[in-house]
């Protein structure tokens, strides 16, 4: 058996309700790090689609004045639950922070159970393109179960309960309430702004055309964006198959990259030198 298999041969012989933890916590940050941490920024960039998300969060000033410290902040808040589990210490800390972000503001319950589907349904449909295996019906339902859990301990009313009702429900929200908006624009804009600006600067406008090209027409719709030429959206597509490619002859990863975010750009060295309470709205 090839070693690059080992852990897929491990996941299979997993239940994926009662081990969804072990299984996500080696989906996510051993087998397809990298994958995941694309899919999520996009399933975030999903959710702003949705003119009272977007309307919140044009309220709040957050993307306008720190676009950076918002996405570090969710990325490392959610790493911490996925890493230790959101039934440690420090998986607790992290859905304390949460839950005291969004106590602040009037969000529905509609909106936080669709925020919620994204992160699970946005990184099954990106590895189903551009995984470098396929991914375990394991791996699916595990996600599923795995964001349930989390979703009850925010505080999420009304999940559904079966890994295919979760999804309906997703596409049901998005053929509602997916529709162009200022505040889509305006907070669609700023970030893909955010993302370019991970690159050198003569490197961003190309980087804001391939953002473009990985949307969907929905999306595009919704922040009133003009569709990427095809060579663009073409090439970005091979580009990412072509690395899935070469990943299945590279050994496998020996260490997980959940938790450990040393390179973020907000708190540098993290998690080294800070405490989960220095994450988010002060």
């Amino acid at each position: 058996m090839s070693r690059r298999y080992e852990r897929a041969h491990r996941i299979a012989a997993l239940d994926p309700e009662r081990d969804h933890l072990e299984i996500y916590q080696i989906s996510a940050g051993l087998e397809f790090p990298w994958d995941y941490t694309r899919a999520l920024e996009f399933a975030l960039f999903r959710t702003y689609c949705v003119p009272s998300i977007s309307r919140l969060l044009a309220a709040t000033g957050e993307f306008r004045d720190r676009p950076q410290r918002r996405y570090d902040d969710t990325a490392l808040l959610m790493a911490e639950m996925a890493a230790h589990g959101y039934d440690s210490p420090r998986g607790k800390e992290a859905l304390r922070v949460v839950n005291r972000a969004h106590g602040r503001y009037a969000i529905t319950n509609d909106d936080m159970l669709y925020v919620l589907s994204t992160f699970v349904y946005d990184p099954i449909d990106w590895l189903d393109r551009y995984g470098w295996r396929p991914l375990h019906d394991n791996e699916r339902l595990a996600a599923f179960f795995y964001y349930r859990e989390v979703g009850r301990r925010m505080g999420i009313r009304d999940i559904p309960p079966a890994f295919g009702d979760f999804r309906s429900f997703k596409r049901s929200y998005e053929d509602e309430h997916f529709r162009y908006t200022d505040t889509n624009r305006e907070i669609g804009e700023y970030t893909v702004n955010l993302f370019a600006a991970w690159f050198p600067p003569f490197l961003r406008p190309a980087a804001r055309l391939g953002v473009r090209g990985l949307l969907d027409e929905p999306m595009l719709r919704a922040f009133g964006f003009g569709p990427a030429p095809r060579w663009v959206t073409a090439a970005a597509g091979a580009g990412l198959r072509a690395r899935a490619g070469a990943l299945r002859f590279l050994p496998p990863r020996r260490e997980s990259v959940l938790g450990a975010s040393p390179h973020n750009r907000t708190y540098p060295g993290y998690p080294r030198g800070y405490e989960i309470s220095d994450l988010g709205p002060s």
